[in-house]
């Protein structure tokens, strides 16, 4: 069944023209008149830009989805649902989230080299730390809501290089429940730097469960791996999964085929996966 979602300019055309002029303006594309159409996803994606990723890491991360756009595999996923579209949005996040690409309808094989070229152009603007919890809140109350069109499914893609080092995990919990209750799906690709993060809160090391609160002793750090914390902190919804990146070089392989996996029609043979458990779609170790 359609999901629609609630727009705050319903009802109100000269307004509606006006906020899209606006977005448009912003994106530094134009989103097209019929952008209110039935698509079959929204995708969130959204990227870590934190004080670990320095600027050779932020090029490979956006070229990497910007890569994913202009791919054959990815733009047959788009074109082959019932609607033959999507809409993209593309948040970086650190200290504060931020919309770097408002939401952009990709319904052609320009359309995607058009959103392709807009991810490439973006500035970093960096940040200090990891602040997952404040993102998801972001995209509960900025990005979810303003959808610009009736969708079959809402996907949010997070990606990133450590755990969350701003917030309890209990108020992470909290947003992501939340996120979830909207019907979204949110799928994790942690980004595994040997030697730097294997093991979560590198320097500063904390198990999944305990957030910013100390780690007591005699703790598992076998199992307490980047890609295990985003099994029990980030991912859940119908079909979620983890797919993790070996290092920023393995980026963009990891981001294209989790893409072609999120705007396809595969998740939806899986049933919901509960917030903090393993799904059983899980392609943290493929190759």
């Amino acid at each position: 069944m359609k999901r629609s979602v609630s727009h705050p300019c319903r009802g109100a055309a000269t307004v509606l023209s006006v906020w899209l002029a606006a977005l448009c303006a912003a994106a530094g594309a134009a989103i097209p008149a019929n952008a209110a159409e039935d698509v079959d996803t929204a995708l969130v994606v959204a990227i870590d830009v934190s004080r670990s990723v320095d600027e050779e890491r932020y090029d490979l991360q956006m070229d990497g989805v910007a890569q994913a756009l202009e791919d054959d595999g990815v733009l047959h996923a788009i074109l082959s649902g019932p609607n033959h579209a999507i809409v993209f949005s593309l948040v970086v996040w650190a200290d504060h989230p931020r919309i770097a690409v408002p939401w952009q309808r990709i319904a052609s094989k320009e359309d995607a080299a058009e959103v392709a070229a807009l991810v490439r152009g973006l500035e970093n603007t960096g940040g200090e730390f990891t602040c997952l919890t404040r993102m998801l809140r972001y995209l509960n109350d900025s990005v979810v809501p303003e959808i610009p069109a009736k969708v079959g499914r809402i996907v949010v893609d997070v990606s990133g290089d450590g755990i969350d080092n701003c917030s309890e995990t209990d108020a992470g919990e909290a947003e992501r429940n939340e996120l979830l209750a909207t019907g979204a799906t949110i799928n994790g690709l942690p980004i595994i730097v040997e030697g730097e993060n294997t093991v979560v809160g590198s320097g500063t090391y904390r198990a999944p469960g305990y957030g910013l609160r100390e780690l007591p002793p005699g703790a598992d750090r076998e199992t307490t791996t980047l890609d295990e914390w985003y099994r029990a902190n980030v991912i859940g919804g119908p079909g979620a999964f983890v797919l993790a990146a070996q290092g920023y070089a393995d980026f963009g392989r990891a981001f294209r085929q989790k893409f072609v996996t999120e705007i396809s029609a595969v998740t939806k043979r899986f049933s919901p996966v509960p917030p903090g458990a393993a799904s059983g779609f899980d392609f943290s170790r493929t190759p």
